[in-house]
């Protein structure tokens, strides 16, 4: 059933099928149900339209450099791939171990959001089979399958059905996004009631604006679906940009449609649509859905039909596509075996099917956790997200630096910036007062980061080739996180316990009469004597973490020096002087880490290009060595122009050897023919002329690294004849 590893997703996703899966992806059950009442709740009508706008901006930055990156790297991993190549394996891992979290999230929120469907819509038809209650909801046996029904589905369609995904996604994309503006349209055609008060009343306008605005990437996740694609894309790359800008403005704009549809109407027993928003916790039925509520005041059972069918399609294409990019993202670390590289391989229908099998495997023990816990799980998201975005930047940035792209150097610091500062706003309050997230929420993100240092050490024991563990930078950082969140999460488990006991008093004092002035001012002073503990508690944590930060970066600076001075002399010893490229000494370390993997049979698939540089005497001996080192420097650029995912070494006076994998490797054929085109065209002119062959890697042939490159050594002396008779000049 399965095919080659080295066979490539097909390419078959137009523009629009991009856009699909992209919007697709970044709007779920949420928009509709959860987004508008915590966004109006928290920042009124004005604080979250222009928090939304904000955090557009913030999200069209950081497309800016989604973009910037998938033109360079078009492969599957998305900002995996960013990371891994522009800092190493060990950044890549950590931005996928946190995509993983992320994405996962949100495909189960929506996977266990379709029992909450059917009992807003379908009364209790699946609500049998009682089998627990569990964070005080209670879990259903029909609930759950229907849920599991929905993720086999979805499983199969995707492993069967890889065009006709990107067909229904697009059919999908287009009923939620008619259907939510012909609603909102409709209710504001006929709007009889007042959106006053803009703001709520406890706290400044800035402030709940900013709220709203650092919770964006919240709102966003899944718009980068696409840079898990981009390697199946059939269109040009630059119109990544545009792709992604098209999907930011219609989410957002979809997002306000929303959250204004949800204050256009409200029962007429409250007073203004702010205290309706704050009682949707007790209200059942579509009273418990704003929007839904307005569609039906505005336009019947007509407007709650179409929401209905625009809420099953989003929710439908959030298990397509969460489920999609996550099967990518296996894919990919299959391929670097960070999971079994059976994951990186395509079944006969062009699909990772074993790596959407495994999505499927990770969310089967899901729906028996109920609401309550998959929503700590969601909250969980935005830290990740915004850790992600962060990660994206600074590897646009770095890449940036490398090209001399002045451009995407701004947009990365900038964008790099934005998101330490959105982590910094939603970390730091929350060490100093209640928090916006469940505390459960800051276990679980605690909980899920140890998992990933246990399975980093799996990593590392079956690393023979010693890819991982050279950045303990991001490995301390990491660590220095976990320790700031454990901190938030004391906090907030203190807080909480102190409210319970307060609660416990009061309801003690309320169970008798006698003394009641008495009892009431001791419960008064015993709430202040809490008060009082609590700030301690808090000046103790501050205390505490401003130590912990100031010996971490101490700690951060002076290995930073250290790391500098190494990596300077490494670079020094590995680095051909002249060209700039990797030298001899370079090579043999790679050759024998690659014998190494050879004989563990773990090699993968690999190509060796051996290059020799024509002429170069005859102009050592006519123009003197200066013009000969300069004409080794061009066709040394020339290489690396055409192999520019690959390592290059220069192995002798006028020699070149090429390591070949991934992009390059798939794509050997054409830079080979490429490259011998160009160096025929360069013949009798001043340009470099360069001799070339290839040859791969055959595991059941070739028992060494030398092995391969003996054949391509022969090839080249074949191609070097082969110019020569054309006119090219012999060394």
């Amino acid at each position: 059933m399965d095919i080659k590893e080295s066979r490539q997703l097909r390419q078959d996703i137009s523009p629009v099928g991009a856009w699909a899966f992209a919007i697709g992806t970044s709007i779920g059950w949420g928009s509709l149900v959860v987004t508008s009442n915590t966004y109006l709740s928290q920042a009124g009508i004005m604080g979250s339209v222009i928090g939304l706008l904000l955090g557009a901006a913030a999200m069209l930055l950081i497309s800016r450099n989604y973009a910037y990156m998938m033109q360079c790297y078009p492969e599957a991993g998305g900002a995996y791939t960013f990371a891994k190549e522009q800092f190493g394996y060990d950044h890549g891992f950590l931005t996928a171990w946190f995509l993983t979290m992320t994405y996962l999230a949100v495909l189960w929120a929506n996977a266990t959001s379709l029992p909450l469907f059917a009992r807003y819509f379908l009364g209790s038809i699946f609500r049998f089979g009682s089998l627990y209650t569990l964070f005080g909801y209670e879990v259903y046996l029909g609930e759950a399958l229907l849920s599991l029904a929905a993720i086999a589905f979805t499983t199969v369609f995707l492993m069967t059905r890889k065009r006709a995904a990107a067909r229904l996604m697009v059919i999908l994309a287009a009923i939620f996004v008619l259907g939510i503006a012909a609603v909102f349209i409709g209710a504001f055609l006929h709007l009889n009631v007042s959106l006053s008060p803009a703001y709520v009343p406890e706290s400044s306008a800035i402030s709940q604006i900013i709220k709203i605005a650092v919770i964006s990437p919240w709102a966003f996740i899944g718009f980068e679906n696409i840079s898990h694609l981009s390697e199946e894309v059939h269109f040009k790359h630059s119109r990544f940009f545009r792709i992604l800008l098209v999907t930011v403005v219609s989410t957002t704009v979809l997002y306000i449609f929303i959250t204004l549809l949800s204050v256009s109407a409200y029962p007429p027993e409250y007073g203004s649509w702010l205290e309706y928003i704050r009682d949707i916790g007790n209200l059942e039925g579509l009273k418990a859905l704003p929007a839904f509520y307005a569609a039906q005041h505005y336009m019947g059972h007509f407007g709650v039909g179409i929401l209905m069918i625009a809420l099953l399609a989003l929710i439908v294409t959030s298990l397509i596509g969460n489920t999609t990019a996550l099967s990518r993202l296996f894919y990919a670390l299959g391929k670097d075996q960070i999971l079994p590289a059976r994951f990186s391989k395509l079944n006969r229908h062009g699909a990772p099917g074993k790596a959407i099998l495994l999505v499927a495997c990770l969310s089967l023990p899901i729906p028996f956790l109920g609401r309550t816990a998959i929503g700590w799980i969601v909250d969980v998201t935005t830290i990740g997200a915004t850790i992600i975005y962060a990660l994206v930047s600074a590897s646009a940035r770095k890449l940036a630096r490398t090209r001399n792209d002045r451009t995407e150097l701004w947009t990365g610091g900038i964008g790099l910036g934005l998101m330490v500062f959105y982590l910094l706003y939603l970390l730091l309050p929350n060490l100093v007062s209640e928090g916006s997230m469940a505390r459960e929420s800051y276990f679980l993100f605690i909980i899920w980061t140890v998992l990933g240092f246990l399975y980093f050490r799996s990593i590392l024991q079956r690393d023979h080739a010693q890819k991982f563990g050279k950045s303990l930078i991001v490995w301390v950082v990491l660590l220095g996180l976990v320790l700031f969140i454990a901190l938030i999460w004391m906090r907030q488990s203190m807080m909480e316990a102190n409210h319970h006991m307060m609660e416990n008093i009061r309801l003690h004092y309320l169970a008798s009469t006698d003394g009641s002035a008495v009892r009431l001012e001791d419960e008064q002073f015993i709430a202040s004597q809490i008060g009082e503990l609590e700030k301690a508690d808090t000046r103790t944590m501050v205390m505490a973490t401003g130590m912990f930060v100031f010996a971490l970066m101490i700690m951060l600076s002076n290995y930073s020096f250290m790391n500098k001075q190494n990596l300077e002399i490494k670079t020094i010893a590995n680095r051909d002087a002249m060209t700039g490229v990797k030298n001899k000494n370079a090579f043999l370390y790679s050759e024998n880490e690659i014998n190494q993997a050879i004989q563990r049979h773990q090699a993968g698939a690999f190509a060796v290009v051996v290059c020799d540089v024509n002429g170069l005497k005859y102009i050592n001996d006519n123009f003197g060595h200066k013009a000969g080192d300069d004409y080794i420097r061009a066709a040394c650029k020339m290489i690396c122009d055409f192999f520019d995912h690959s390592p290059v070494f220069r192995t002798g006076g006028d020699e070149f050897v090429v390591i070949l994998r991934n992009r390059d490797y798939e794509n050997r054929a054409l830079i080979m023919d490429q490259l011998r085109r160009a160096s025929e065209d360069n013949i009798g002119t001043n340009n470099a002329v360069v001799a070339s062959g290839i040859a791969e890697f055959n595991p059941e042939s070739d028992e060494s690294f030398h092995a391969v490159f003996e054949k391509a050594d022969r090839r080249m002396y074949e191609n070097k004849q082969t110019l020569k008779s054309k006119g090219a000049r012999a060394r």
